[in-house]
């Protein structure tokens, strides 16, 4: 009878994890989206990657979408609109949304999307071990900046003045890391301070008057949305530019090195699909970029009379 018993028990364990994978297999989820832009280069990485791991938009994923079209003062009504819509995970793109999203909950899960630094940031007690309901990606890795300083230096040795414009509500060291970095090399800082849009003529007029002879952009969404902007004046100034995304040498920049941002969104769709089977956030470490991209631009090489080290050319990912 006992042993009636036990196969019994076996029986009904079986048939309820079988009903509950089934349950889980027939089940919708509803993911909110929260974007500055309705347009985020980000998203249809993400999304792809979303659809590899099976979720379909209309058939077992619901998406919620709310954009501010640019105007970052209401992300934080949409956010509680987001929010209130009872979501079972939030993707928060970008550093200047991810606290938003956070703000307007502290138990709905957050996946962010971030160029900024979440423990910097207060998003995140530690990289390792984020502690609360966010986590996700971070484009930022300790080493980039010095890495770009390196690069600058071996394709402009005789390179001296170099100005770095940044914005100081973005959360990152990448300024003190830069000039750390360049003490080494023998090549003196300029802060470029930009916290809007208002700020890029005083900026471009300190680095003239200033004489840099190179500058840097320290990658933020301000940056990205002055981008035209940023290239015309170092075009205009035959200043070599140095960023950090493929874009920026595809618009002119000397060269940028950074991550490669679409594997790290993929990997932010698997954090979705982690915490949709049940993970927690908190248990979930923040990831950091392990491949980087070096893409040097030649023509805007010749057109500043500059020769780039075959060395360097050698190690480029893509050269244009």
């Amino acid at each position: 009878m006992r042993l009636i018993g036990l196969a019994a028990l076996g029986l009904i364990l079986g048939l309820s994890l079988l009903a509950a994978e089934a349950q889980q297999a027939g089940k919708v989820f509803r993911l909110g989206v929260l974007q500055l832009s309705a347009v985020d280069s980000n998203f249809p990485a993400f999304s792809l990657g979303l659809r590899d791991l099976g979720y379909i938009e209309g058939k077992n994923l619901v998406i919620e979408h709310r954009a501010a079209d640019g105007n970052a003062e209401r992300l934080a009504g949409l956010a509680v609109e987001l929010v209130q819509r009872k979501p079972d995970v939030i993707l928060a793109l970008g550093g200047d949304v991810a606290p938003i999203a956070q703000r307007a909950t502290r138990s709905v899960p957050i996946v962010m999307v971030t160029s900024a630094d979440p423990v910097k940031g207060g998003l995140v007690a530690s990289l390792a071990r984020p502690g609360g309901n966010v986590t996700g990606v971070t484009l930022l890795s300790a080493d980039l900046a010095a890495k770009r300083i390196q690069l600058l230096k071996e394709a402009v040795p005789t390179i001296s003045r170099v100005g770095v414009i940044w914005n100081p509500d973005h959360a990152d060291d990448e300024l003190h890391e830069t000039q750390t970095a360049a003490r080494t090399v023998g090549i003196q800082i300029q802060s470029l301070e930009v916290r809007g849009a208002a700020d890029f003529e005083g900026a471009f007029q300190a680095a003239v008057k200033g004489r840099v002879e190179a500058l840097i952009v320290v990658s933020s969404r301000q940056m990205s949305l002055n981008r035209v902007r940023i290239l015309e004046f170092a075009g205009r100034n035959k200043l070599p530019l140095v960023c950090g995304w493929g874009p920026w040498a595809q618009g002119g920049a000397l060269f940028s090195y950074g991550p490669d941002v679409n594997l790290l969104v993929l990997g932010a769709a698997s954090y979705v699909d982690k915490i949709l089977k049940g993970a927690k956030p908190a248990d979930l470490p923040v990831e950091q970029p392990t491949k980087f991209e070096l893409v040097i631009n030649l023509k805007t090489a010749r057109t500043l009379g500059l020769t780039i080290p075959s060395t360097l050319l050698l190690r480029a990912d893509s050269v244009i």
